[in-house]
């Protein structure tokens, strides 16, 4: 698409459509970990729990596949957002391990494929270069889900961080994100009518893309990261509990705020020094911020905490949203919804493993309920480290157009 065919109205409603698919999540996902632990549920279970979100990625490929060839992309989006409204309003309703966990991976489900899904619908209806412009309202939605615990504080001297109200928060946005989608530009299927073959319907059959070294080792590094990127969202929220933090959610908000700069400057970036050296400068923020949380922590340097959060939009947007721009590119037209989303089911894997990792770390290093972080800080900034210089030995990046796909694509077998 060329930049003059991309209208206002289609900038503003792509722009909507990010804001509120990206303010639904954070108003509960992330002070989960504090809810879960005043419910007492801890081990198995949390880890499992706050494993959803990674779990749901894994359906991402099913929904892409849906949307590349049986229903508009918009209309996908609403029925996703309603049921996961739905499914957050039930997910209030229970206390008990088991049925917390199935119903947060119901939610789940139903919300992990809009993002890959979202960001195809924008990237059919806007030039690759202005996807960023786009995309930056998403985090302009992520910060602006901390409305909620602030109004909540200041309005009616209520702390809701950690309690059921975040889920009807969440429910709230994704009713409003629902009716909103059948407005958005009409999206249909770019292989409507094409045989649906085992690898589509497991949406796998991105992997022959894998036959490029670069392409591979940057799909292997986006697994690799999620151990110690995945920390982050999901046990953060217990870390500045326990160093007295109040407005938990805010203040996690504060790293999309970076992202406001940052996302806007990755294809000019990506122009002027390539791809590999802004994903080399994401990793290398990932490492330096658990540094920061290690020094900050054994020190009292609150500032230097406050940093290490703020950091993030470095990290997400020159190592994730350059990573999403690069499959476009490599990625066929008929299969970029699955493309997107076989990303997004890597980074599903990754958390997994990194979630489950990561619990068992912090439960070694908890005595009588209290966690030593300072191990925990230490590990990940060594693994951080670690995947940065191998990262930058052997990634070596070769631009390919996407006609060079395309043949791969074809000749996969059936």
């Amino acid at each position: 698409m060329s930049s003059q065919s991309f209208s206002l109205g289609d900038r503003i409603r792509l722009s909507a459509m990010m804001f509120l698919q990206y303010m639904m999540l954070p108003a509960w996902f992330l002070p989960l970990s504090v809810y879960l632990t005043g419910l007492k549920i801890e081990g198995f279970y949390r880890g499992a729990a706050l494993a959803t979100m990674a779990f749901g990625f894994l359906a991402s490929p099913l929904i892409g596949m849906v949307a590349d060839r049986h229903f508009a992309s918009e209309k996908v989006l609403a029925v996703l957002n309603l049921l996961t409204a739905v499914l957050l309003v039930l997910s209030a309703q229970v206390t008990e391990p088991l049925a917390v966990f199935l119903l947060l991976l119901a939610v789940m489900v139903c919300y992990t494929p809009t993002w890959g899904l979202t960001s195809s619908i924008a990237m059919s209806h806007s030039p690759a270069e202005r996807f960023p412009q786009v995309r930056v309202f998403g985090s302009l939605g992520w910060i602006a889900a901390s409305v909620f615990s602030l109004v909540a504080l200041w309005g009616f001297g209520k702390e809701i961080d950690g309690t059921a109200i975040t889920f009807y928060c969440g429910a709230a946005v994704a009713v409003v994100a629902a009716i909103f989608s059948l407005s958005l530009p009409h999206t249909p299927p770019p292989a409507k009518g094409k045989e649906t073959s085992l690898l589509d319907v497991l949406g796998l059959r991105s992997l022959v893309l894998m036959k490029d070294f670069s392409f591979a080792v940057m799909i292997v590094s986006y697994i690799l990261v999620q151990w110690p990127f995945s920390i982050f969202f999901a046990y953060c929220a217990n870390f500045l509990k326990d160093k007295g933090f109040a407005s938990i959610t805010p203040t996690m908000n504060l790293g999309p705020v970076t992202e406001l700069a940052c996302i806007p400057l990755v294809p000019l970036l990506i122009a002027r020094i390539g791809l590999k050296w802004i994903m080399t400068i994401g990793l290398g923020m990932l490492a330096i911020r658990y540094v920061w949380f290690l020094v900050g922590a054994n020190y009292d340097i609150t500032w230097l905490l406050y940093a290490a959060i703020l950091v993030h939009g470095v990290i997400f947007a020159f190592f994730y949203v350059g990573g999403q721009i690069y499959i476009d590119k490599r990625a066929p037209k008929e299969t970029k919804a699955q493309a997107q989303a076989f990303l997004f089911m890597c980074y599903g894997i990754g958390s997994i493993a990194g979630i489950f990792a990561n619990e068992w770390l912090i439960g070694i290093n908890t005595v009588d309920g209290k966690v030593n972080w300072g191990p925990v800080w230490t590990v990940m900034a060594a693994s951080s480290a670690t995947l940065l210089v191998v990262f930058v030995a052997i990634f070596h990046e070769r631009p390919v157009a996407q006609t060079e796909a395309e043949p791969a694509l074809a000749n996969a077998p059936k």
